[in-house]
């Protein structure tokens, strides 16, 4: 509460008196344990309370909302309201107990006339209106079509009664008699059972108007609802566009204005205030916290064209060997449908990486071949092994980074996680000079090892563990390890990791991915660094989605080019002339201002083939990978018969082998287990599995122990001696 003293400006001196369409004010709203009561401006209007930290806020981010026709509002003591509707529940404070009555006030006066227009108000919506009567049209068409059928039955069931009686009246026997009058009963039972009919029919026409009314009102609040956000959103982008226009104008406005520097004070003071006052667990992305660290301005003087030096300009060094005709399509993806919700609900409590998933989530590739799809753009690295200049070869090799990226935009389905020593080779020697080798070396925690060697000077390798994360709406994917990258000819080494992926709309709606985070390259043998940021996907920044900015410097921290682009499309460098502080904020930060020559393009994405929605969006190289190979391992992922399957589109026969495939592992581990125990018991040393290509050692450069390739693998090939390899499949 001692947060309570602090401004406690009255809400009626801002806002109009209680029962006007609008009130406003401040009121202390409870956040957590931690940070307690916090003081929040609230703004009722239109039947709905919503909430902002400031009224700055108002224009551009709300942080609540509640509905007063379905909220409950309770007072516990003099100066507090509770208000609660849905599951959601404020717990406010006012700074005085005539404070809190003049909201009270507001609040049920509010919720009276939200209650009255949800229940008298008529649909407005013309189109709407026409529908509805439309509809009541054909029933009461069908219901007179009714009253003439039981006008009929009426008239027809008197005549029958009629001559019933006249049949009576007749001399006959006994038996027949009671016979008479048994169907003349039965004839009168029928007459009254058609007008109970109708009547019931008469009923089901009143009920369909009153709930026709219903539901259209129920239609027209949402169509409100969904043109009200629409506004929002359409002025949250307005004031955006300001802002960031102001943020722009702010370094010119500080070489000439003296009080620049103190508008800027206030709004890193705003922004502080903001990072540490988090009291919801919604996320909120702010369109200023995506903007760069630095801005790039184009110099006139053309005296340069060129970024790069023509020794990383010459041959593409790609193509320079006839190409092997490969396949260009796979079959169609099945149109199965599948609700996650019948399998996750099985599942909780359940680590994710033990959840049994069938292959109606997957893409038939393992994580081995994702993991080799990286090397799609491999003649970035052949161009940057061509460079003269460092400098030029990191920025070459910062593309080449981000390009792995460039695959999983429409991605969405998981790929196949490898069994325990799986592999999964890929030979491009003759076409473009290298060869790929992955091995899955461990299960638990998973983690596979990669290692590409390249006859156009350079060597790649890296482990790569996946660590997951389900936050409910989203799945956080975090790659654990870094990537060594090394050029023959000069011996540098670069060391970078990758960042973290996001897929969202986990349980509703359409999936999508985004990646965020930053990557530092650093070259070990030269001490120079490219910084990279990859900025989260924001729904109220003008920014290009899926945005990469970076900046590559020497060793003294010097900015030599300037990288920007997206991950998803191209990526481009401009060679820097001049750099330069702009305004500074509090704290010392400020903006550096880069004067760049027109900038070059590093890396396009290729353009996915034809027909590639119905083929999981596969790449050109993805369409490759699976395609069966003479002489592979035995171990090879092209061999693994649940993808396989799947690929075909058997998924039912795919699920059976899935499920036969990991009890087979599942029994092997049982098995270790077993003998590990033995030896232990016996007093002797148990190694445990062992991968067969790779082993750890450290990295004399970064002094990290890993798995790195030990050799061996090219030369079984040769000699097509696969004795060595374990039946996993």
């Amino acid at each position: 509460m001692s947060e309570q003293g602090k401004g406690s400006a009255s809400a009626s001196a801002a806002a109009p008196a209680p029962g006007s369409d609008t009130y406003k004010g401040w009121l202390f709203k409870w956040t957590n344990y931690l940070k307690g009561y916090q003081r929040r401006w609230f703004v009722l209007s239109n039947g709905l309370l919503s909430y902002y930290r400031t009224q700055a806020e108002m224009a551009h981010t709300c942080r609540g909302t509640i509905n007063l026709a379905t909220a409950h509002i309770d007072t516990e003591d003099a100066c507090n309201i509770v208000l609660s509707s849905g599951g959601r529940t404020y717990h406010l404070k006012a700074s005085t107990e005539v404070e809190r009555q003049r909201w009270v006030t507001a609040l049920e006066l509010a919720k009276a006339k939200a209650i009255h227009d949800s229940g008298d108000e008529e649909p407005t919506s013309q189109s709407g209106r026409s529908e509805l009567q439309g509809t009541l049209k054909i029933l009461v068409s069908k219901l007179d079509d009714l009253s003439t059928c039981n006008d009929l039955i009426a008239k027809h069931g008197a005549a029958l009664q009629r001559s019933l009686s006249e049949l009576e009246g007749l001399k006959v026997p006994v038996e027949g008699g009671e016979k008479i009058k048994a169907v003349n009963e039965r004839a009168t039972l029928f007459r009254i059972t058609s007008n109970a009919m109708i009547n019931a029919c008469r009923d089901f026409l009143e009920l369909a108007e009153t709930h026709s009314r219903r539901w259209q009102r129920a239609l027209q609040y949402e169509r409100e609802q969904r043109t009200h956000l629409e506004e929002t959103i359409e002025q949250l982008a307005k004031q955006h566009n300001s802002l960031e226009r102001a943020w722009r104008e702010a370094p010119a406005l500080a070489s000439t204005t003296p009080s620049a520097p103190a508008a800027s004070k206030g709004d890193e003071r705003l922004h502080k205030e903001e990072a540490s006052d988090e009291d919801e667990d919604t996320e909120y992305f702010d369109a200023m916290e995506d903007s760069p660290a630095f801005i790039t301005v184009t110099a006139t003087d053309n005296t340069e064209h060129r970024s790069m030096s023509p020794s990383c300009n010459d041959v593409s060094g790609k193509k320079l060997q006839p190409r092997r005709q490969r396949r260009t399509q796979v079959p169609d993806k099945p149109n199965y449908s599948l609700n996650l919700w019948s399998i996750m609900k099985n599942c909780i409590g359940k680590e994710l990486s033990k959840i049994p998933m069938p292959v109606n989530f997957n893409e038939p590739l393992s994580m081995l071949q994702r993991l080799t799809e990286d090397l799609e753009y491999h003649e970035l690295l052949d161009k940057a092994a061509r460079c003269d200049s460092s400098l030029e070869q990191m920025c070459l090799v910062a593309a080449f980074s981000i390009s792995s990226y460039s695959t999983t935009v429409h991605r969405t389905a998981k790929p196949f996680n490898p069994l325990l020593g799986e592999t999964y080779e890929l030979d491009r020697r003759e076409e473009f000079g290298y060869r790929s080798l992955c091995e899955q070396v461990s299960h638990h925690p998973p983690a596979a090892a990669h290692h590409v060697i390249s006859q156009r000077g350079w060597t790649l390798w890296q482990e790569i563990t996946i660590a997951s994360k389900f936050r409910g709406k989203y799945l956080s994917i975090m790659p654990l390890g870094a990537i060594h990258l090394q050029f023959h000819s000069s011996g540098n080494q670069y060391v970078w990791r990758k960042v973290t992926s996001t897929v969202h709309n986990i349980i509703v709606g359409k999936l999508w991915i985004d990646q965020s985070g930053d990557i530092e390259i650093v070259n070990h043998r030269t001490k120079e660094t490219c910084q990279l940021k990859f900025s989260p996907y924001s729904y109220f920044s003008r920014d290009v989605p899926r945005k990469v900015t970076g900046v590559v410097a020497d060793s003294g921290g010097q900015a030599h080019y300037v990288l920007s682009g997206t991950w998803d499309d191209k990526i481009e460098s401009a060679k820097v002339v001049h750099s330069s502080r702009g305004g500074s904020g509090s704290e010392g930060k400020q903006k550096t201002v880069y004067q760049t020559l027109p900038p070059k393009l590093l890396w396009k994405k290729y353009p996915l083939p034809e027909n590639a929605e119905n083929m999981y969006y596969f790449s050109a190289l993805a369409l490759t990978l699976n395609e069966q190979e003479d002489g592979v391992g035995l171990t090879d992922s092209r061999l693994r018969p649940d993808q396989k399957l799947m690929e075909e589109g058997r998924w039912d026969e795919a699920n059976s082998e899935k499920q036969r495939l990991e009890e087979k592992q599942r029994a092997v581990r049982r098995r270790r287990e077993a003998e590990a125990s033995d030896a232990v018991d016996e007093g002797k040393e148990y190694e445990g599995y062992q991968p067969l290509w790779f082993h750890q050692r450290r990295d004399s450069v970064t002094g990290d122990t890993n798995f790195v390739y030990k050799g061996g693998y090219w030369e079984a090939k040769e000699r097509q001696d696969w004795s060595m390899c374990p039946n996993i499949f």
